[in-house]
């Protein structure tokens, strides 16, 4: 039974049909996680052999700079000598300082030989290491004497 009015009746109400779809903030949001996740993998996978060198020299640089100490400390002589299969201290006793690469495919090429001492200002002195993997990455270790070494681009 109704209870309207005459003439106040609605019209049937027309079937709304269910949307179907994302919208574009749900796009967008998904958009921004694949982008995310892909740049996490990106920095994850960096390239191996440039890292590994890139410790080797930082590795060298500090010890280089310890054999330095040393040698002024003892007021002997050191010599760093660069060998195939790693390198070496002459002038400190055995086993003091590491003598090999933590990367198997690290090379010096150039100068082989630095003399680190004892006096507190040494001539200027450099090292290349190169990645025997890649041959045209190349890193430069280097002091002018005064200052400590430091890892760097080789400039030509």
């Amino acid at each position: 039974m109704r209870t309207s009015a005459p003439g106040n009746s609605q019209p049937p109400a027309i079937p709304r049909r269910r949307a179907t779809g994302f919208t574009l903030l749900e796009l967008l949001v998904v958009i921004a996680i694949i982008a995310l996740g892909s740049a996490g993998v990106a920095f994850a996978l960096r390239d191996a052999g440039g890292n590994a060198l890139e410790r080797d020299a930082q590795r060298l640089a500090a010890l280089l700079e310890s054999a330095r100490a040393r040698s002024r400390l003892s007021g002997e002589p050191v010599r760093w000598i660069a060998a195939d299969d790693g390198f070496r201290f002459e002038g400190l006793p055995p086993e003091t300082l590491p003598n090999h690469w933590l990367a198997e495919d690290t090379q010096v090429s150039g100068r082989r030989v630095l003399v680190l001492g004892p006096e507190p200002v040494i001539g200027p002195q450099a090292v290349v290491l190169t990645s025997a993997g890649h041959p045209e990455r190349t890193l430069r270790i280097a002091t002018d004497g005064l200052r400590p070494f430091t890892v760097g681009p080789v400039t030509p």
